[in-house]
C-alpha cells in the first residue's frame, strides 16, 4: 500500500511541476499588449489560463492528500513483525587470544 502511494505521490509531484511551469507569469500581460514575444507562447496570448489553474488546483489537492496520508502512515506503523516467533541465533564463541 505504501509503495503504491509513494508512486502516486512522486507522479503527482512531477506533474505539478510541469503544470506550474506551463503557466504564464502575472507580468506577462504587459509585454503582450506592447507587441512582445509573449503572444508566441505555447498557448498563445490569452492562453488556457482557466484550464491550467483548475488542473493546478486539482493536482495540488491530490499532492496535499497524499502528503498527509504518507505522514499519517509513517507515524502509525504496525508493531507486528513476521519474525515475532523466531528465536535469536545462538551466539558464536570468540576464540581467546593466546
Amino acid at each position: 500500500m505504501t509503495s503504491i502511494l509513494v508512486t502516486i505521490h512522486v507522479s503527482v509531484c512531477i506533474f505539478l511541476i510541469l503544470v506550474v511551469l506551463l503557466q504564464t507569469g502575472k507580468g506577462a500581460e504587459m509585454g503582450v499588449s506592447m507587441g512582445g514575444a509573449g503572444s508566441q507562447a505555447l498557448f498563445g496570448a490569452a492562453g488556457p489560463a482557466n484550464i491550467l489553474t483548475k488542473i493546478t488546483t486539482a493536482v495540488a489537492i491530490i499532492f496535499m492528500i497524499t502528503s498527509l496520508t504518507l505522514a499519517y502512515m509513517s507515524g502509525h506503523q504496525s508493531q507486528s513483525s513476521v519474525m515475532k516467533d523466531a528465536s535469536a541465533p545462538a551466539g558464536q564463541q570468540i576464540p581467546a587470544a593466546e
